[in-house]
């Protein structure tokens, strides 16, 4: 029987970040904080999480260094939890984790919208390309390849894009 690969492990980027953001929970509290919640009890009552799961998504949230712990009070001392310049980078992906919810939705059965701020219109986001502006949903257009870091189990993985071979 083959031996269990640990996430840390692995050198594919989608590993270490799924190490990172994962856990549904851990989607949910960073979802929060980008809504503005900062406090405990803020996360607490709006997820409705028991206190130790709570307590435990936090500390790892601020060891991975996408939550700031800041102490706002002092007797009895009271922390809130606010996103690193680290945490805030990963809006896009939240983003794009609910726009891909509510496409297999119908617009009646959909319980949160992303709009724009002035006009209120309803948005859909896209993933495109910083330098050509095309978007990444063709996925014939855009492919994986090792990177320079690659290992030669993954340099076998994704060849060079002048390759033949199929991509994965």
């Amino acid at each position: 029987m083959p031996s269990r690969i640990r996430l840390e492990d692995r050198e594919c980027p989608l590993s270490t970040t799924v190490q990172h953001i994962g856990e549904w929970w851990t989607l949910l509290i960073l979802h929060d904080a980008f809504d503005g919640y900062t406090r405990f009890d803020q996360f607490q009552r709006n997820l409705n999480i028991s206190t130790s799961m709570l307590t435990a998504r936090l500390k790892t949230l601020v060891a991975d260094d996408l939550l700031e712990r800041r102490r706002y009070q002092d007797r009895p001392a009271r922390y809130e939890y606010v996103l690193t310049e680290r945490g805030r980078s990963l809006r896009p992906v939240i983003v794009a984790l609910a726009a891909w919810g509510n496409q297999r939705l119908a617009p009646e059965d959909r319980a949160m919208i992303l709009v724009d701020a002035t006009s209120g219109e309803e948005v859909e986001p896209v993933l495109v390309d910083a330098h050509t502006g095309r978007s990444l949903d063709d996925s014939e257009a855009f492919v994986f390849t090792a990177g320079p870091a690659a290992s030669p189990s993954m340099r076998a993985r994704y060849p060079e894009p002048h390759d033949n071979r199929p991509y994965g």
